[in-house]
């Protein structure tokens, strides 16, 4: 039996369907799913993807809610950065 999934990855499972650019865009986000990713506790790169939008840290065995594919998204970082800089007008305003 030949190999069959030099060029697809894991989306040989499909087999002829959906169609190629479609396979392509899904192996894109299945790989980005299932690499390791860093912490926002601990910052060691053991986080894991536990079901969709929940995922573990394995060292310091936090779970957290995150993204579907990714644990944060770009828009889970600039209401981050929105939330931080409301914050910092906060303080200021209360220190004058």
């Amino acid at each position: 039996m030949t190999r069959r999934t030099k060029k697809v990855g894991s989306t040989g499972r499909f087999g002829p369907r959906y169609g190629s650019q479609v396979k392509k865009r899904f192996l894109k986000v299945e790989n980005s799913m299932n690499a390791s990713h860093r912490c926002p506790n601990c910052a060691s790169p053991t986080v894991k993807r536990k079901s969709i939008g929940i995922w573990h840290c394995s060292k310091c065995n936090l779970n957290f809610a995150g993204g579907a594919w990714v644990p944060v998204t770009p828009a889970g970082r600039s209401a981050l950065r929105a939330a931080v800089s409301l914050e910092d007008q906060r303080l200021e305003k209360s220190k004058r």
